[in-house]
């Protein structure tokens, strides 16, 4: 409803007399317009009759370009920028600063910052307990853009749920097992290392292992602070040299590479462990079916027995081969200390984790007042 309100609003204004207009009024009609999806023609045909109170520069036109304002528009806007060009500077209030955030750590303390999460990320799995949980994969896949089976026209994919495996996962003297329960939430006795179609592995530990272990080389540099999961977190990003990978991609149980990786690890600002990883293969041979790969695993903390562990919470994967796109969705859930009949319900499939759970958002400075509010500041 507020949404018809203003564009009725909007053209009430496109109809009415002309009337005086400053610069910064002109700014805030053209940004709403955009949104709106107002004609570039109608929008143009407004602009004839305003009068400026104020000078419109060339630069205000150009930024505006990038707001996406038609071409009837910008010659609307040459015609205001020419008769306006005796007339005073503009004065536009100043936009609102951004939240105060630490101060970027120095190169030294970087370097502390990423010695200590190598001495965790290097001993996470000793301190894991042994445990049992309800491991949720649903397989998705979309004809990939441009190619013989994306729709077309189209520049995003569509993705569509394939199939959806249901898992039991214990976790025992650092050892993990997989027992497909359910697929496609009916029971089913097929073994899970033979089922068909994209899997992976590596997120309970060794994929952030192999990222700190010395042998990798990692390089590492700041990249930006943000929030996740309500947590202030510090990004770094880093890179691994193909000759340095123990990163595989495997191709039907045929072909295989370790290529150069990359992505970003985020920390948490005080405790100095990892909350989420995101890896991308680089350089990709052109000979290797597969042209994309990529994952983003999130840890969170989970209650075991009356004690929390940092685990994993969910994964994506996506890969891209023959002009297929698929997406692997995987959720850990159900945590619960590990026994040979430890009871987990598997009548159903948990729905999946609401989005905000896996969403990362700008930071915050919980010292200003106004963010008393903010879940980010709650501890």
């Amino acid at each position: 409803m507020r949404f018809r309100l203003l564009c009725a609003a909007l053209f009430v204004c496109l109809a009415a007399p002309a009337q005086p207009m400053s610069v910064e009024k002109l700014i805030s009609f053209l940004k709403s317009s955009v949104e709106m999806k107002m004609t570039d023609s109608e929008v143009a045909k407004f602009l004839k009759n305003v009068k400026l109170t104020d000078k419109l520069t060339d630069r205000m036109i150009e930024d505006l370009l990038a707001v996406g304002i038609g071409p009837k528009t910008r010659d609307a806007l040459n015609g205001l920028r020419d008769r306006s060009a005796t007339l005073g500077a503009a004065v536009i209030a100043p936009k609102e600063e951004g939240p105060k955030l630490p101060p970027v750590p120095s190169p030294a303390e970087q370097a502390e910052i990423i010695r200590d999460v190598r001495e965790y990320a290097l001993n996470y799995t000793k301190g894991l307990p042994d445990f049992v949980c309800t491991q949720v994969t649903r397989r998705k896949a979309a004809g990939e853009p441009g190619s013989r089976y994306g729709v077309r026209g189209a520049s995003e994919p569509s993705f569509q749920t394939m199939d959806t495996l249901t898992i039991r996962l214990s976790y025992f003297e650092q050892k993990e097992d997989y027992k497909l329960i359910l697929f496609n939430n009916a029971p089913t006795t097929q073994d899970y290392k033979n089922m068909g179609g994209a899997t992976s592995s590596g997120e309970f530990g060794s994929m952030m292992r192999e990222i700190f272990e010395p042998y990798t080389q990692t390089h590492f540099e700041w990249d930006h602070w943000a929030t996740l999961r309500g947590k202030l977190v510090m990004a770094f990003r880093y890179n691994v040299e193909q000759s340095h990978s123990q990163w595989a991609i495997d191709y039907e149980r045929k072909q295989h590479i370790y290529p150069a990786y990359s992505g970003l690890v985020y920390i948490d600002k005080d405790l100095h462990v990892v909350l989420r990883i995101t890896l991308n293969a680089d350089s990709i041979p052109p000979t290797f079916p597969i042209r994309l790969a990529k994952t983003v695993l999130d840890y969170d903390y989970q209650d075991i027995s009356g004690h929390e562990f940092l685990l994993p919470l969910k994964a994506q994967v996506d890969m891209s081969a023959d002009g297929i796109l698929t997406r692997n969705e995987t959720e850990f859930r159900l945590y619960r200390k590990y026994s040979a009949e430890s009871e987990i319900r598997y009548d159903i499939t948990p729905d999946p984790l609401p989005d905000e759970k896996t969403k990362e958002a700008p930071a915050v400075n919980c010292k200003d007042p106004k963010n008393a509010a903010n879940p980010a500041c709650k501890k």
